[in-house]
């Protein structure tokens, strides 16, 4: 993608942004608002230049947490998804339970993991895997029941077996529809991790907004909670770039298919 492209996708949510923080900042001064009901962005960035060194250890232990209950929900998404795919009873089964367990508020489930796993760090990574693995299940069952039935009729026909089938079929297709599950859990996963952070830790982003809002320090919660949204879009942007690079023989059909209809 050329510089010029690039800043043509870019620009109009850049310029979105800049007009928010223009406004808000205008609107702080004009009402003059005090600073512990809303900061200014200026504030803001003063706070977080001010704060930085003690932000850097709770954004680490976030950072690790989050990263551990994100890989650890991922793996455990898809391989429930590979079970429910290949034994159909379990599906019917257990598929109803997969939704009824989202619906199970994570405050009150916090503290009977607590009570059941105790403070550490195990009650924390259970939090951020009952985020992220829901999306990616669900995301992946999708994709391995669309594969494409022509090519599946054609596969039987040659006699492959069914594991030649899963993997050069119907893995390769369910990949745009996993990566899309994993694009939502790892924006899910920061949320758990702060979430996680509220109900038992001593440390984390979750644990320094806690400490914040108890002392009415609002221009540190908004410091925190830019850095939560920085790690999102981070998370986000790598995630889309490794889909970029895994279905690239999708971009690949796709860029020859519309190539055919142009020569056509």
């Amino acid at each position: 993608m050329s510089i010029r492209a690039w800043w043509k996708g870019i620009w109009p949510p850049f310029g979105a942004v800049v007009l928010l923080l223009v406004m808000w900042q205008l609107a702080t001064c004009f009402f003059q608002i005090e600073d512990w009901i809303l900061p200014s962005p200026a504030r803001i960035a003063q706070e977080a230049e001010k704060s930085y060194t003690s932000l850097l250890g709770h954004t680490w232990a976030t950072l690790k947490l989050t990263l551990s209950g994100f890989g650890i929900g991922a793996a455990t998404g898809l391989i429930v998804a590979g079970v429910l795919h290949y034994i159909p009873f379990l599906r019917r089964a257990l598929y109803p339970l997969l939704i009824l367990s989202q619906n199970i508020p994570l405050i009150a489930l916090g503290p009977l993991l607590i009570i059941w796993f105790g403070f550490g760090l195990l009650s924390k990574l259970i939090v951020i895997v009952l985020v992220c693995f829901f999306p990616i299940t669900v995301a992946a069952l999708g994709g391995l029941a669309g594969t494409d039935r022509v090519m599946m009729n054609y596969m039987q026909m040659i006699g492959a077996t069914r594991g030649q089938i899963f993997w050069k079929l119907e893995l390769p297709y369910s990949l745009p529809a996993v990566f899309s599950g994993l694009k939502i859990a790892a924006t899910y996963s920061i949320m758990g991790a702060i979430i996680a952070e509220w109900i038992s830790s001593s440390e984390g982003l979750g644990y320094y907004m806690l400490l914040q809002q108890s002392a009415f320090r609002t221009d540190r919660m908004f410091v925190a909670i830019m850095i939560v949204i920085a790690f999102s879009l981070i998370m986000f942007s790598l995630i889309v770039l490794l889909e970029k690079w895994c279905v690239r023989w999708q971009n690949d059909s796709t860029s020859n298919s519309k190539g055919g209809i142009d020569r056509a």
